[in-house]
């Protein structure tokens, strides 16, 4: 069980659009930072800043390699935030299910 904090980082990561990026492109293998910022119309910083709070979320991880810092996907870490969306769905749809039986009892 995740921490509240914890499912917090990990949307608040996948909330943006830049970050999903990120994660799905070293989802198929490492790049390095230099390299995922030559694809993107921002600074390295900023893009350095994006890797960051991804690895703060542990969907991403960072591995010093000679010079470079090579970032790879944490396909576990987005496993469990399906897990987490999947759990929101059960309830949700339970909730809907009782809305609609008592929905049904009422036309009776």
């Amino acid at each position: 069980m995740q921490s509240d904090a914890e499912v917090d980082r990990i949307f608040r990561a996948l909330a943006d659009a830049t970050r999903r990026d990120i994660v799905r492109r070293t989802l198929s293998g490492p790049a390095s930072v230099s390299t995922l910022a030559s694809d993107y119309d921002m600074s390295f910083a900023a893009v350095q800043k994006h890797v960051s709070v991804l690895e703060g979320a542990g969907l991403v991880n960072k591995e010093k390699k000679g010079r470079e810092r090579l970032v790879r996907g944490n396909p576990e870490m987005l496993a469990r935030a399906r897990h987490l969306l999947d759990e929101y769905e059960q309830i949700w749809r339970g909730r809907i299910a009782r809305l609609d039986a008592l929905l049904d009892d009422e036309q009776r």
